[in-house]
């Protein structure tokens, strides 16, 4: 994106308001009229664009994270995934060893969380309760707000979130962004949720699924590779 040489221009805007004074007979003095250059091409040039922040003002919009955009909002390279794998690693070895992580045997569940989709159809595709249907609020301050069984691995950027907190739904969604590969993502999370008591199992399709319940608790996790490196997660946490 073209940067304009803004301060120049407001130099030069302030210049000419310094040329205004009184004359010798007590009339204002007219302002040259002759533009500068500089001011000129400032005040009439087309207004420049970001198309990597106009994408993400999504007004009213409920998850509807984009991630098949060129340029992804986070990156992964082999140092920023290794500091990731490294800060998972210290986390889970503080109550304990690490437990590898199953091989799928569950079938298909459910359908695919497209990057498209609304909280409504985020929860009819999970099989989360439809109580929650139009329940949920958006905010980041969701993301913060997951149990510990389901919270966000390190080094994981939340890119959307939204919840409820009432009698009737307790519910999270989250999508993020890790800079590490579908198979760390779930490996993470299915040590989490053996550290919580929960019984957990591995799906292989419509994509890498991973759900964890304990008693009314229950969390599923949604992962695929993102662009750059990455893996696009969505994470559903609600109680029955």
């Amino acid at each position: 994106m073209q940067k304009r040489p803004f301060f120049a221009a407001i130099a030069g805007v302030l210049a000419l308001g310094g040329c205004g004074g009184d004359s010798i007979d007590g009339s204002v003095a007219m302002i040259a009229t002759t533009p500068d250059p500089v001011v000129a091409r400032t005040l009439n040039d087309p207004l420049m664009v970001d198309p990597d922040l106009v994408y993400r003002n999504e007004a009213f919009a409920a998850l509807t994270i984009r991630y098949d955009h060129a340029l992804p909002p986070h990156r992964s390279t082999s140092e920023n995934a290794e500091a990731a794998r490294e800060a998972v690693r210290r986390e889970l070895l503080v109550d304990g060893t690490m437990v590898e992580l199953p091989v799928a045997t569950g079938g298909a569940m459910g359908e695919e969380l497209a990057p498209g989709m609304t909280a409504d159809q985020i929860i009819k595709a999970s099989g989360a309760p439809e109580r929650c249907l139009g329940k949920l609020s958006e905010g980041l301050v969701w993301a913060a707000r997951m149990p510990e069984a389901a919270k966000l691995m390190p080094h994981g950027m939340a890119m959307q979130a939204a919840g409820a907190e009432t009698d009737r739904c307790k519910m999270r969604i989250v999508r993020y962004v890790a800079p590490v590969d579908v198979e760390d993502v779930l490996r993470y999370h299915f040590n989490r949720a053996n550290r919580a008591g929960m019984t957990a199992e591995r799906f292989a399709g419509p994509e890498a699924i991973l759900s964890a319940s304990r008693g009314s608790q229950q969390f599923r996790v949604y992962a695929r590779p993102g662009l750059a490196g990455t893996s696009a997660v969505d994470l559903i946490s609600w109680s029955r």
